[in-house]
């Protein structure tokens, strides 16, 4: 039981230092997935422009193919001999002219389509210049934060790496699933034959098997180990607190 209840200790002293942090890893973390959210529309708005100005290549070579096509045509219209040829040259010109106006809108379509595009970017643009200036001001906190406090951290979390390889899996298990439970504490101690966790009664025979310290006992209202006063005190005099 000392070694869990110092395991307690240690735990508790890593989150003190992880709550000095505050919102600030919350917060960079947000930063970023707001941009890469903008970042992706920018770069899907990027891809698109780069489609419609392939389209747009692509149009304006047919078109040329489509011109020389219907120079030929209105040329041949003079050598025709029979009305059925004269038709059929009259068709092929009027297809041809309707090929052209066709690809002409889609190509004016286009240049409308990617200059709206390019104001959509124009305003994402600013947006992620206004976050990425915010999140390295975040993230600059947050470094001299963490570097602040780098020494007692690394500090705790070696005693910490010692601490956990005396402690049996089973009990560990059962401690990391009360802490995660009960907001990180999940050991109170006894005092004045209460719960020092949520200040329920502990029955006088549980307080005499919680001494004996042999096995871990739970309190019955909350559900955190039970472990009796004698202990707190000479572990947090171990460890200096």
């Amino acid at each position: 039981m000392e070694v869990l209840y110092e395991l307690q200790l240690i735990d508790s002293q890593l989150d003190e230092l992880e709550e000095l942090r505050g919102d600030l890893p919350l917060t960079v973390n947000e930063l970023k997935g707001q941009m890469q959210l903008i970042q992706d529309q920018i770069n899907s708005k990027e891809e698109e422009k780069k489609i419609n100005s392939e389209k747009r290549i692509s149009n304006e070579e047919e078109i040329e193919r489509l011109s020389a096509n219907l120079k030929k045509f209105k040329t041949q219209l003079y050598q025709v001999r029979n009305n059925k040829e004269y038709d059929a040259l009259t068709k092929e010109i009027d297809h041809t002219e309707s090929e052209i106006d066709k690809l002409t809108k889609e190509i004016d379509d286009l240049e409308i389509l990617t200059e709206q595009l390019k104001n959509e970017i124009d305003e994402l643009v600013p947006q992620l210049d206004k976050l990425n200036n915010e999140l390295k001001e975040k993230e600059s906190g947050l470094k001299e934060i963490i570097a602040a406090n780098e020494k007692e951290e690394k500090k705790w979390n070696e005693l910490r790496n010692e601490v956990v390889e005396k402690v049996r899996k089973p009990d560990l298990n059962t401690y990391t699933r009360i802490r995660k439970a009960k907001n990180g504490i999940a050991i109170a101690s006894v005092v004045r034959s209460t719960c020092t966790g949520c200040h329920s009664m502990v029955p006088p025979q549980r307080q005499l098997e919680i001494k004996t310290n042999k096995r871990i006992y739970t309190c019955e209202a909350c559900g955190r180990i039970l472990i009796s006063n004698e202990i707190t005190e000479r572990v947090s005099k171990k460890l200096g607190f």
